[in-house]
């Protein structure tokens, strides 16, 4: 550490930056969501944006052979059931990084209850697609995606649980109207 610096003194809050704080919509496009990545797809590391420190720290490691089907964010200034802000798992062509900003287009929601010992939540994945993705332009609803593509990504979450001893159960799986109508529910909870 140079002469003079003391970190009692320095403020966090001055010298980064602070995804957690971005419009939940694009400026020029309210239709458009923006998604901060945490996890980029093909990953074994979970990172998860610390709002305190405002950083992206490493939560977890996956077991070899497992890693992110696609890359995973969260909603600014929104709250899910759990505590965190609303969660995004973002379908596009190519691997974001921790921090990445992406504007996207609903198509769905996994609804699902995660319960360890103790508690049971709610823990929904709302499913988009980046807006300049290419391999998935033409999807428009989650039911696009067809019933085997689908069925990964429920297990994906319900195997992720299962690191962590908890359960994951798929509630149901439906479309964008339902996946904006939680986000909504999310912004007002971020706001009280």
């Amino acid at each position: 550490m140079s002469k003079g610096s003391n970190p009692k003194k320095s403020s966090l809050k001055k010298s980064l930056a602070d995804p957690s704080q971005l419009p939940y919509l694009d400026q020029d496009d309210g239709e458009l969501l923006q998604v901060v990545i945490e996890t980029p797809k093909g990953s074994r590391n979970k990172y998860a944006f610390d709002e305190k420190q405002k950083v992206f720290e490493l939560k977890k490691v996956l077991p070899a052979g497992m890693a992110f089907p696609y890359d995973f964010g969260f909603i600014p200034r929104t709250l899910g059931e759990d505590g965190d802000p609303v969660d995004v798992l973002v379908l596009m062509d190519e691997p974001a990084f921790p921090g990445c900003l992406l504007k996207c287009r609903l198509i769905g929601i996994i609804e699902g209850e995660q319960s360890d010992k103790k508690k049971k939540e709610r823990n929904d994945r709302i499913v988009a697609i980046e807006k300049e993705n290419h391999s998935f332009a033409d999807i428009k609803h989650i039911a696009d995606l067809g019933h085997t593509f689908v069925q990964e990504l429920e297990e994906f979450f319900v195997n992720y649980h299962e690191l962590s001893r908890e359960q994951y159960r798929i509630i149901d799986v439906r479309g964008p109207k339902q996946a904006r109508k939680r986000i909504e529910v999310g912004i007002r909870a971020a706001s009280r």
